[in-house]
């Protein structure tokens, strides 16, 4: 794969990242150093994590994500320096008491630490903002609401605190995740502006289930030169085919083993039906799902990298060997057409 540049970093990834949120929950530290090992093995040196992993969240498990990665790279002498890591300091508490009340300069600079500990590294490439810290529509919600806003750090204070690190050299680039145009605009003209780090990416859902990046992020993206990190382009595993005979119960996936993710986005009844028609879909072309839904997010041009999240050797391998597929133009119409009638179900 031909290595792309994020943003206006000097950061050179391959297009393909190994997400690691199942690390510490459904998969042991010894399947996932395999998994890393096979990873870099087929030539893909970028790799995502965060404090608040594994997932579901939880807070004897948080941080345990970063610690498998910082055992296998101690285990593994010349791997860190093969890699990008990106990381991720956690927004605003969300349900979730163990992490701090408020992503502030104090949080910021402590989290960045703590993450450079329990990864047994020096320096982080890419340290991104989970989530925002003001008031925006996140994680399945729709709207925004004003009447929701909140006294909250401010974005110039996030930067300056991010500077503080990019200036002692213990990150490389930062990046953003779950943000909105605004977000990013704001983001990069403050630091403008002030003379902060610019941010290299932003990190939000782009699948076939949830294109809402294309309402406006894209342009913002494409025109600022920041690069965009699809996450959950398998839909959290409706976009395999999976769950199509037996809904979300009865299967192995993460969507029956845990009860409180079928009452998220990707949980909603609208996503499993729209999911079953681009599968069918898929299938109609000689594809798997899997083929269809990856190569959606491999070869769109709104994309620098796209992280998959895997649980096993086989699923490595299966969203590696789709790198190969192309999507026709004809194919792509007939994807647009299913969005025309279920839009962004998982939004």
């Amino acid at each position: 794969m031909k290595k792309v540049t994020l943003g206006s970093s000097t950061l050179q990834v391959t297009p393909i990242c190994l997400g690691t949120m199942t690390f510490g929950e459904q998969v042991s530290e010894a399947d996932a150093h395999a998994l890393l090992d096979r990873s870099m093995e087929r030539g893909i040196n970028f790799i995502d994590t965060a404090e608040m992993y594994a997932v579901p969240a939880k807070a004897e498990t948080c941080g345990a994500t970063e610690t498998i990665i910082g055992n296998w790279f101690a285990k593994r002498p010349g791997a860190r320096e093969k890699l990008i890591l990106a990381t991720k300091v956690a927004g605003p508490a969300r349900g979730m008491p163990w992490i701090r009340p408020e992503v502030n300069r104090a949080g910021i600079i402590e989290a960045c630490e703590a993450s450079l500990r329990r990864l047994q590294t020096d320096v982080i490439d890419l340290y991104q903002i989970h989530w925002p810290a003001r008031n925006v529509p996140a994680f399945g919600a729709l709207y925004f609401d004003p009447s929701k806003d909140r006294p909250c750090p401010t974005v110039l204070e996030q930067l300056e605190a991010l500077a503080e690190l990019v200036k002692a050299g213990k990150v490389r680039s930062i990046g953003l995740s779950n943000e909105t145009p605004y977000g990013v605009h704001e983001f990069v003209r403050l630091a403008e502006q002030h003379g902060l780090p610019r941010v290299a990416t932003v990190q939000n859902p782009y699948c076939l289930l949830n294109r809402s990046v294309e309402n406006g992020l894209d342009e913002s993206a494409h025109r600022l030169g920041v690069g965009l990190l699809a996450y959950s382009p398998l839909g959290f595993g409706l976009l395999t085919g999976k769950y199509d005979a037996t809904g979300l119960v009865g299967n192995a996936g993460r969507m029956s083993i845990y009860e409180s993710m079928q009452k998220q986005r990707w949980g909603r009844p609208e996503s499993l039906d729209a999911a079953k028609r681009y599968n069918a879909l898929a299938r109609d072309h000689g594809l798997s799902p899997s083929q269809l839904a990856l190569a959606f997010c491999y070869r769109n041009w709104r994309v620098a990298s796209t992280i998959i999240g895997v649980t096993s050797m086989a699923q490595l391998n299966e969203c590696l060997d789709a790198w190969d597929t192309e999507l026709s133009v004809d194919l792509l119409k007939e994807i647009d057409q299913i969005r025309w009638t279920c839009r962004d179900p998982a939004q």
